[in-house]
């Protein structure tokens, strides 16, 4: 290649055709990720003094905070302090919402909680496992309130409210209409719906939150370091709940953060609790998150129930949409939300010419954790019930699936295309894609494959999804929420900023820095490609930095690493900046080489006459001239030694009166294409094939964008089949390790088909658009078609669990047992931790003496399992302190149990209670004494327990064993001091004593 050809720009200079921007170049960051060298939060120096903290959660969904004893763990040698919400009340506020409501989000309970592992404490220690050990010493007394977990539920008039000051569980209730959709779906000859429930999952990035902060009190400002995908908006927030102006916040990132997926902009609670606790102790604070609290307490995306209804003609063409959508974001509204729910408001019709659109978006508050942004928010809740639709709308009329979609794309023709909602499509020709990806995807070999499979009995199916990925949010989007009155009382908000700044330093060396805190995208990388294709540098004269610092680097209310920025706007205004800069080192040149600036050229690392080579000057002299000397640059030209470039598209504007929205700046296509089967007896899905086609715009390193699709499909296999935060009905949280909270590995993840075709956007300065996000998007509803053509079923939602498929593809009730044995209880539902058992044993005492061993209290503290003594308050009411455990955690306990229904001496009920750090737990039993034989009893008994918190979410694989010890215990270690043993029907055999017992389970 002429290393001097011209390829055109908006200068006119000279620019050498793209080296570096378009191919697969080694990555810049793996030299240290990869050789263990990445600077990650937990791997930074701290200060001299910095202590450390430990966060005591709530055991309970929903209670009022009667009192906290802290005096024991105050006492804890080690233990500088123990910090309460009250504690913190003076010096914090709550954290903003995005939607005004009368929600107190605090980021530490002060009178109530309202979701398991909402923050109740912090212990700063002189280390992490003596402020652990403070956490379990802390006694806090709850008065239990109903739970409120199904959002449907919540909306309901007797329903228990969450927030008083709302007054109701919904907090947003909000109407749309786009064209005239009751016209369309009276004059429809068909119409469908479907309804769906989207769970809740999340990110499980390989780094938890970690926050290091400190305050200065001689001006009153803190210093926040953590590993947030901020500042955006939320750095607005944060200074406020902090009580300082934003100038008095110094927030900042280290080098490398360990994955996000969006869910460590979560780490905005944890920043005001850590540093407003650093405040009260008068040092610095450093607190990392444990997988449990990130599981339990931090960031899922939200879980909703949409009902989709669509009118469309005898050839499957849809003219009309009605969604009804109800979203569920946990105990609190936190900024951004409800962004989940209106990010994709401008793309509900999806990829589809659909110009009638029907819109209820409802928000509700349940005693779960809050919501906040997880990969492709929002577009897993859409296309699930949309691509779910078009399937029906395909099967109920008879016809291709693959045919209905094609026909209700829009037309090549139609871009830049106006949604009905208000989106504006950039570019696209969906048609050639979908072509495309069914040739060389081999889609007509799939139905010949599922032809021969079903002929012989096999279970196989075919998905197809079309979906519109939208990347550089609108800043204004999430005001949609607002009506056009609110809107314009609060004043308008929109845009989609990006920031960077190139610096040349006195021997010409160039430094990039952006706005934007990489998760692992390769930012560095990317930027150093695009600014030495400007420059015409090799990559290797090019340092990104990457970590970023709110009092230092310049950024905007719209900065951060979130919604597919980086490609579209980040390395575009670094494009801009690298442009400008050059222009401005091209008029210095161009004065000592008396030619013009547009005949210039940069190219190997030297500034030169586009036709005579030899007249030019190295880079690095040009570029330092205004570092050593200045009298040279023109003074027009002004000092070229640092240029900052903020950029915001003029396509993204706020919300009009009529609430139409563009919600993205640009926007990629995908077609997914599955071939599946699953196994009739395992439920297994075993994926045949699966093709990926995208249209991303301009692809500027095609390495990572396969990278970034591949490990997006990776993340919704999980959430498709295996991954779901569940919550029993007491809002027990129950999926708090790796054992209940599965996740694909290498082994589950097949091989994927990528695809590509390329139009590049006209609004973005590199005409790339986004692509990490799009298969989180297109993938759980592609699986889940390709389910319900293989099993012939019209609704199934996720996850699309072994268990789950397996009795679908058995297509009834489980057959009847073998003569002679009962028929099993029935299982009771997913999530609940309801534990029910029975026994008996047979003692020699008569059942007057056992009785009165029910009275005694060394007698219950001889037989209760894991007891410290207990303490009668009264004849039948008594109290202990219990240590119990299960599988690695295990914890001290209050318990207390109360008789009543006495029918002395033949039968009574016992009821107890455990609260501890680790949990809570509770059940009943009822015991009945039976004269047996010459003077013995048989003492038979029933109960039912429930548990929740950490023993809840952790020992979810052991409950039930573990219950049956423990209860069991009880009862088996009374028949002995009774003079007896456990009978023949007990219903604990030593065998499952000692399996349990390798497991972990003690007492």
């Amino acid at each position: 290649m002429d290393p001097f050809e011209r390829s055109g720009g908006g200068s006119g200079l000279g620019i050498v055709s793209s080296s570096y921007v378009g191919r697969s170049v080694e990555r810049v960051e793996d030299a240290a990720l990869l050789s263990g060298l990445g600077r990650y939060i937990d791997d930074l120096g701290t200060r001299p003094g910095t202590l450390h903290a430990a966060i005591l959660r709530s055991p309970h969904a929903h209670a009022d905070i009667l009192g906290i004893d802290v005096q024991a763990a105050t006492a804890l040698p080690g233990v500088t302090a123990v910090v309460t919400g009250r504690d913190l009340d003076a010096i914090t506020t709550g954290l903003v919402p995005a939607l005004r409501a009368a929600v107190d989000a605090r980021a530490i309970a002060v009178d109530r909680v309202r979701y398991v592992g909402e923050p109740v404490a912090i212990v700063v220690a002189r280390d992490r496992y003596l402020a652990e050990d403070g956490c379990d010493l802390i006694e806090v007394q709850y008065r239990v309130r109903p739970a409120v977990i199904d959002p449907l539920a919540a909306l309901a008039p007797d329903s228990e409210v969450l927030h008083e000051g709302v007054g109701a569980n919904c907090v947003s209730d909000r109407r749309f209409r786009y064209g005239d959709p009751e016209a369309a779906f009276a004059h429809s000859p068909h119409s469908l719906s479907v309804t769906v429930r989207y769970p809740r999952n999340t990110g499980s990035p390989m780094e938890t939150y970690g926050v290091v902060a400190s305050y200065d009190p001689t001006d009153d400002s803190y210093d926040v370091l953590a590993n947030f995908q901020g500042p955006f908006s939320i750095h607005a927030v944060v200074a406020r709940a902090l009580k300082v102006p934003g100038n008095r916040l110094r927030l900042r990132t280290p080098p490398d953060s360990g994955g996000s997926f969006g869910v460590k902009q979560g780490v905005a609670p944890y920043a005001v609790l850590i540093a407003a606790t650093a405040r009260l102790v008068g040092q610095p604070v450093k607190w990392i998150e444990d997988r449990l609290e990130h599981l339990s307490a931090s960031v899922s995306a939200t879980n909703r129930v949409t009902t989709l209804r669509a009118a469309f003609d005898a050839d499957g063409r849809v003219t009309a949409l009605d969604w009804d959508q109800v979203e569920d974001c946990g105990a609190y509204l936190r900024a951004p939300e409800p962004a989940t729910l209106y990010r994709m408001h401008g793309n509900l019709t999806g990829a589809y010419a659909i110009r009638n659109v029907a819109v209820r978006n409802r928000v509700v508050l349940t005693n779960k954790t809050p919501t906040g942004l997880v990969r492709g928010f929002g577009g897993p809740q859409v296309y699930y019930p949309l691509e779910r639709l078009m399937q029906r709308i395909a099967h109920t009329l008879g016809l291709d699936p693959f045919a209905v979609i094609r026909r209700n794309l829009i037309p090549a023709d139609a871009f830049p295309y106006r949604t009905a909602t208000g989106a504006l499509y950039d570019s696209g020709d969906y048609q050639r894609a979908l072509d495309e990806a069914a040739r060389d995807g081999g889609l007509d070999e799939l139905r010949r494959r599922r032809d021969a499979a079903r002929a012989e009995g096999r279970l196989y199916g075919i998905g197809l999804t079309a979906a519109v990925e939208p990347s550089v949010s609108n800043m204004g989007y999430i005001t949609t929420v607002l009506t056009a009155e609110d809107r314009a009382k609060a004043g308008p908000k929109n845009g989609a900023q990006s920031t960077a700044t190139i610096t040349l330093d006195p021997v010409g060396s160039v430094t990039v820095q952006v706005a934007s805190v990489p998760q692992g995208q390769g930012h560095r990388t990317v930027l150093a490609q695009v600014v030495a294709d400007v420059l015409g540098l090799p990559m290797e004269q090019i340092r990104v930095t990457a970590d970023l610092d709110t009092a230092k680097d310049a950024w905007s209310i719209a900065s951060g690493n979130y919604a597919s920025r980086f490609a579209a706007a980040v390395a575009g205004v670094a494009h801009l900046a690298a442009m400008r800069l050059r222009d401005r080192l091209a008029r210095i040149a161009a004065a000592q080489l008396n030619l013009r600036p547009e005949d210039l050229v940069f190219a190997g690392g030297r500034v030169a006459s586009r036709t005579n080579p030899d007249a030019g000057l190295p880079f690095a002299r040009v570029a330092a001239t205004s570092h050593w000397s200045p009298g040279l640059v023109p003074e027009e030209v002004g000092a070229a030694i640092r240029e900052t470039v903020f950029w915001t598209p003029p396509e993204l504007t706020a919300p009009d009166a009529e609430d139409h929205i563009n919600s993205s700046l640009c926007y990629g296509f995908i077609f997914d294409i599955c071939g599946l089967e699953i196994d009739r007896v395992t439920g297994k899905i075993i994926i045949d094939r699966y093709v990926s086609m995208h249209d991303c715009g301009r692809i500027l390193h095609p390495g990572m964008v396969e990278g970034q699709v591949r490990g997006g499909f990776a993340q919704a296999l999980g959430a498709a089949v295996y991954e779901e935060l569940a919550y029993g009905d007491d809002g027990a949280f129950l999926s708090g390790t790796f054992a209940d909270y599965l996740l694909p590995t290498a082994t589950e993840v097949p091989d994927l088909r990528i695809l590509h075709v390329e139009s590049p956007s006209p609004f973005t300065p590199l005409g790339a658009k986004g692509v990490g996000e799009g298969n989180c998007m297109s993938t759980p509803v592609c699986l889940a078609n390709a389910v319900a053509d293989a099993l012939g079923l019209e609704a199934i939602d996720l996850p699309l669990t072994p268990a789950k498929l397996a009795a679908l593809a058995a297509g009834g009730d489980e057959p009847a047992p073998p003569a002679g044995q009962a028929a099993p209880k029935p299982a009771t539902k997913a999530g609940d931790r309801t534990l029910r058992g029975e026994g008996s044993a047979a003692v020699t005492a008569p059942p007057e003496a056992v009785w009165t061993m029910l009275l005694d209290p060394e007698v219950l503290a001889s037989v209760i399992p894991g007891s410290h003594g207990v303490k009668k308050l009264s004849d039948t009411r008594f109290q202990a302190e219990v240590t119990l455990g299960v599988g690695p955690v295990k914890g001290r306990y209050k318990a207390e149990v109360i008789l009543s229904d006495l029918d002395a001496p033949r039968a009574v009920t016992l009821t107890g209670t455990v609260t501890g750090g680790l949990g809570s737990g509770g059940g009943t039993g009822r015991l009945t004494l039976e004269p047996e034989g010459s003077g013995g009893t048989r003492i038979a008994y029933v109960y039912e327990a429930a548990v929740g918190g950490k023993v809840a979410a952790v020992g979810g694989r052991l409950l039930d064993g573990a219950a049956r010890v423990i209860i069991g215990g009880f009862f088996t270690a009374l028949a002995r001091r009774a003079g007896g043993s456990a009978g023949p029907s007990s219903k604990l055999p030593a065998l499952l004593r000692r399996l349990l017992a390798r497991l972990g389970v003690s007492a």
